[in-house]
């Protein structure tokens, strides 16, 4: 896997892991992370995913769109991953890249990973979506302090 596909930012949440993966678990919630606005809503959610479990997104970069998501890691309160596909007739060119939330309990809270991974990214979309690495690393940052507000705020 390339290092330029693969994009992670940490930061230490003063929160136990519990409240910080029901946000992360909860579609219906993303809206209230996204530190890059583009989530609108889910199509699905007010339940905690699982392994397998399949859930559509509403986006918007310019134009509205909508993803499918699938959830492809987990394990209950340490990690949490969903490829993200487009829907529609561009599925063949357009996704498979992965976000992951990875959460370590250390002193003073949890030390959150986001990780963008586009090593599963459709060749076609690859190297323009590679462009959009910087602006992705800010919003995952945005994603973490947003996640942490949540958390200590109780919400």
């Amino acid at each position: 896997m390339a290092s330029r596909d693969v994009v992670s930012v940490q930061r230490v949440l003063p929160a136990p892991p519990e409240p910080i993966f029901a946000l992360l678990a909860d579609p219906a919630g993303h809206a209230r992370i996204d530190g890059g606005g583009s989530v609108r809503g889910a199509r699905s959610g007010g339940r905690r995913l699982a392994l397998g479990d399949r859930f559509g997104m509403d986006m918007r970069i310019g134009l509205p769109y909508s993803t499918l998501n699938t959830v492809v890691e987990y394990e209950e309160d340490r990690r949490i991953a969903w490829r993200t596909d487009a829907s529609g007739p561009l599925s063949a060119l357009v996704g498979g890249r992965v976000w992951r939330y990875e959460l370590e309990p250390v002193e003073g809270g949890t030390r959150v990973t986001e990780t963008w991974d586009l090593s599963g990214e459709a060749a076609p979309s690859r190297p323009v979506v590679r462009r959009m690495a910087g602006m992705t690393r800010r919003n995952m940052e945005a994603t973490l302090e947003r996640l942490e507000t949540l958390v200590t705020e109780g919400r």
